[in-house]
């Protein structure tokens, strides 16, 4: 349960980028106290003993309240997530709803539903949602980082294009498991992968931290927003160090 914990002084950094999405912007700086995170994201086997030892149903798991869905037959309403379906060919990459398909029955345990392969117990947990996450970090004494946190830990302490630096492949090396080839119909695979990979198969950060940048998506209790709101330096809110989960 829980990867080894990596202790992080904290400190005042440019959070954001104008370089790539909108709603990453405007730069600014950030200070964030000192707290501890985890080596690497939670695994799909940590969260196993999370649920042996619990009892927990994930949302996905869960029936579905008619309530909530107006107008659609019950017979629709069955436990299940949305799975990545490659297009086939380039398509209009505003919309979303082209990669994205409605997938019965796929949760942690079969992310693709279940008729698919189990998921790996060394991958980083999916198909979680934010409670889901949360009741984890709870359950373990923990609590997940806030965005601020979070792209503190994710930089490394370097300041660059990306997390390790201004050149996307260094040395020809490929530092984390990102989608290869023309997105989303042809996918190279990152050292084979096409999907997510073992936790730890790319080169850590500076901080010793792994899969903070590629592999899957990670949670933190900040609400989304179109643009970063700046606001007052974030430090720590307890005694450090704090011990923050992975997603």
């Amino acid at each position: 349960m829980a990867s080894e914990l990596i202790e992080l002084a904290g400190g005042t950094f440019r959070m954001g980028s104008t370089a790539f999405y909108p709603e990453e912007a405007p730069v600014h700086t950030v200070t964030v106290g000192a707290f501890a995170i985890e080596r690497h994201p939670v695994t799909t086997a940590d969260f196993g003993a999370f649920v042996e030892a619990t009892g927990y149903v994930t949302i996905a798991e869960r029936p579905m309240d008619p309530a909530l869905y107006p107008g659609v037959d019950e017979a629709d309403l069955v436990p299940g997530a949305l799975v990545f379906r490659p297009t086939d060919g380039p398509v209009d990459l505003r919309d979303w709803r082209q990669w994205w398909d409605w997938a019965p029955g796929a949760n942690w345990r079969h992310p693709f539903g279940p008729d698919r392969d189990a998921a790996a117990p060394d991958h980083p947990v999916v198909q979680v949602a934010y409670p889901d996450a949360a009741a984890y970090a709870a359950w373990a004494g923990r609590r997940l980082p806030t965005e601020a946190e979070w792209e503190y830990a994710a930089r490394g302490g370097v300041e660059g294009t990306y997390a390790w630096g201004d050149e996307v492949n260094p040395g020809g090396a490929l530092m984390a498991n990102t989608w290869q080839g023309r997105f989303p119909y042809r996918n190279d695979g990152a050292l084979g992968w096409r999907g997510t990979s073992p936790v730890g198969s790319f080169p850590p950060n500076a901080f010793g931290l792994f899969d903070m940048i590629g592999n899957v998506w990670e949670w933190t209790t900040t609400l989304f927003a179109g643009q970063h709101r700046p606001q007052a330096d974030a430090p720590a809110c307890c005694p450090p160090p704090q011990t923050l989960i992975r997603w």
